[in-house]
């Protein structure tokens, strides 16, 4: 059975930890033992001082899918309680100290959106396609998007991605501020990578001063996370949220 994600030093590119979501069968749709996987390696890459860029990739086409429904399902019907593996994962991710680039080729759907929302540089490929349906699932934003998308875009363009549902293309999302680049879909990991292995060769110290300073306090950034997870919570256990779940799994 293959890996679910890929975790390995990137060859040919000293310094730099590649995090790549492998379940094309799955259009590489997220389960939590793949968060969890994920959790355990930014946490562990935060004191590795070999590690000095961290990049996030998926397979030919499609980036990730965003949650596994079919897990995610089971989890609001479990009751378990305590946090999700989810949520853990985008701790960890806006708490990495390391500089994080991601690649980006077809699909980004959900967390797929916005887990590049917190990196510091998204490669895009032509093809790709940015869309968030947390509210037509009867859910709300998270990872933060609901601060960080009108930080960088704007309130319109923000409400149209996490509330409307509006899908983003590749020269859309750039235009809005959500993406750095847009290359060919071909070129997408190469050029992730390059900039990754430039970020592992500058000066640590002083790129992590710049990386924090840009970032600016993280504090207001945490806070509504966990409010955004209070009500992702609550909004897992409506009716409402059930019915949008039964639909979508009756279309699969």
């Amino acid at each position: 059975m293959q890996d679910a994600i890929l975790i390995a030093r990137a060859p040919g590119h000293a310094g730099v930890l590649v995090l790549r979501f492998n379940r094309p069968e799955k259009k590489n749709a997220i389960t939590s033992a793949m968060y969890h996987r994920m959790t355990d390696a930014l946490i562990a890459a935060n004191d590795d001082e070999d590690i000095r860029a961290i990049v996030f990739l998926g397979t030919e086409g499609c980036f990730s899918a965003g949650n596994d429904m079919a897990d995610f399902i089971a989890y609001a019907l479990s009751g378990a309680g305590g946090e999700p593996a989810a949520f853990a994962f985008l701790k960890a991710l806006a708490g990495c100290r390391k500089p994080l680039v991601s690649g980006v080729d077809g699909l980004a759907i959900g967390i797929g959106t916005t887990l590049n929302m917190h990196c510091d540089l998204t490669i895009a490929s032509s093809r790709s396609l940015f869309k968030t349906p947390f509210v037509d699932l009867a859910l709300v934003p998270e990872a933060g998007s609901s601060l960080l998308a009108p930080l960088a875009m704007g309130h319109q363009r923000a409400f149209a991605l996490l509330a409307l549902g509006e899908g983003f293309s590749a020269a859309e999302a750039k235009e809005a501020g959500l993406i750095w680049k847009v290359t060919e879909p071909q070129e997408v990991e190469e050029q992730a990578l390059a900039a990754a292995a430039r970020l592992a060769a500058k000066p640590p110290e002083a790129l992590a001063i710049a990386r924090r300073l840009l970032r600016g306090d993280q504090t207001a950034l945490m806070a509504r996370m966990e409010e955004e997870l209070h009500h992702f919570l609550a909004r897992l256990k409506s009716a409402e949220a059930m019915a949008a779940f039964q639909a979508f799994m009756g279309k699969k």
